[in-house]
């Protein structure tokens, strides 16, 4: 049951990180269209929002794959163990 929710949440987390590159896009472009925008805003947006997508989404999977890591090193932890 514990795989079953790690894995979708990993899926969820992918989809989630999708959706904020879409929603980067498309704030980027208004922000250029905009009355009070500009273009050199616009391009700021996108920069921005693409260092907090990746460091926000670097930092997810790290905990994830710290969890694999865990997981892992505690069955072969027990594998030894069991020799």
């Amino acid at each position: 049951m514990r795989d079953f929710f790690i894995l979708w949440m990993e899926r969820i987390i992918n989809v989630v990180i999708i959706l904020g590159a879409v929603v980067v896009l498309m704030a980027g472009l208004v922000v250029m269209f905009s009355p009070a925008g500009g273009f050199l805003q616009g391009l700021a947006t996108w920069a921005f929002g693409f260092v907090y997508l990746v460091l926000m989404g670097g930092m997810i999977y790290l905990g994830l794959g710290i969890y694999n890591n865990t997981r892992r090193t505690a069955e072969a932890v027990e594998a030894l163990t069991q020799r």
